[in-house]
């Protein structure tokens, strides 16, 4: 064995450990936010939520603030590339508002399996943070995509701040309530959300 290999194989083993255990302070917070809700959460009851040791919990987070944003930030980032896929795949302003809706509340319903699972009151947990550097992003590029739709079918004149505002307004107060229902039906809340927002701009556009 070289002597690159030799350094290199404990390094991987405490890159994959750390990796682990930042997921086992997630996953547990993800749960215990569930099911006591944010404000109720402590530390303490995200720490016994896992195997480690408490200290464990300070080498990877200083608040409950900061797993609340690593979870939100996480999120953003694997939601995002089906946001571009949808761009992609778009053909018209009506199949781009209902992809998007469908994407992130499919998304959001993955995302909470394990509280809905346990039954947990606080279903509304983990949907998009609205004050991340990440989710400007994201709103930056809907709005993009909304200017360029609106742009191609004659509605340029619409303000596109205001409908992205709208739009992504309608899927987190959708996507909280969607969770609270039973059977959560992704499907028919982005079909109603959808359809909203386009009546709204069809009545926007007389």
């Amino acid at each position: 064995m070289s002597d690159t290999a030799e350094i290199s194989a404990p390094s991987g083993k405490r890159a994959a450990a750390k990796a682990a255990n930042r997921k086992a302070i997630l996953d547990a917070a993800k749960l215990v936010f569930a099911r006591i809700g944010y404000e109720a959460t402590s530390i303490r009851d995200i720490i016994r939520e896992t195997a480690l040791a408490s200290g464990t919990f300070y080498n990877y987070f200083k608040s409950k603030e900061e797993v609340f944003e690593a979870i939100a930030n996480d999120s953003i980032v694997r939601f995002r590339p089906m946001l571009q896929k949808v761009r992609e795949e778009a053909k018209d302003f009506e199949s781009y508002l209902y992809a998007a809706y469908a994407a992130y509340f499919h998304f959001l319903a993955n995302e909470n399996d394990g509280a809905i699972a346990q039954g947990t009151p606080h279903m509304a947990l983990i949907g998009v943070r609205v004050d991340t550097p990440e989710m400007k992003t994201i709103s930056n590029e809907i709005r993009s995509d909304l200017e360029i739709v609106l742009d191609k079918v004659g509605l340029g004149h619409i303000d596109a701040d205001y409908l992205t505002s709208a739009a992504i307004g309608i899927a987190r107060e959708m996507g909280d309530r969607m969770l609270l229902r039973r059977p959560i039906d992704p499907d028919a809340a982005a079909s109603f959300a959808s359809q909203l927002v386009l009546s709204g701009v069809k009545a926007l556009a007389k």
